[in-house]
């Protein structure tokens, strides 16, 4: 399963700039799903929704877009929001 590396390290990268930003709680984020993924938007959210169990990122609202990039196997954090 490719997403089984992907979401953590999405994951890992949310929870780093949380920690940046001095905030204990994401509440969204905005993601592009490279084509290559093999991902939609509603399987990226079940694996995000799983994986963010007792993290920062539990509970936040989850924006999925797909890549107009065909060769893109990606998953890119675009923005997210902090509770401070």
């Amino acid at each position: 399963m490719h997403e089984s590396s992907l979401i953590p390290d999405l994951i890992a990268k949310i929870t780093a700039l949380a920690a940046e930003n001095g905030s204990t709680k994401v509440t969204s984020i905005e993601i592009t799903i490279g084509a290559l993924t093999g991902m939609d938007a509603d399987h990226l959210r079940e694996h995000f929704v799983t994986a963010a169990v007792g993290t920062v990122a539990e509970g936040a609202e989850i924006h999925c877009r797909i890549s107009d990039d065909p060769l893109s196997s990606d998953i890119i954090l675009e923005s997210l929001e902090l509770e401070t």
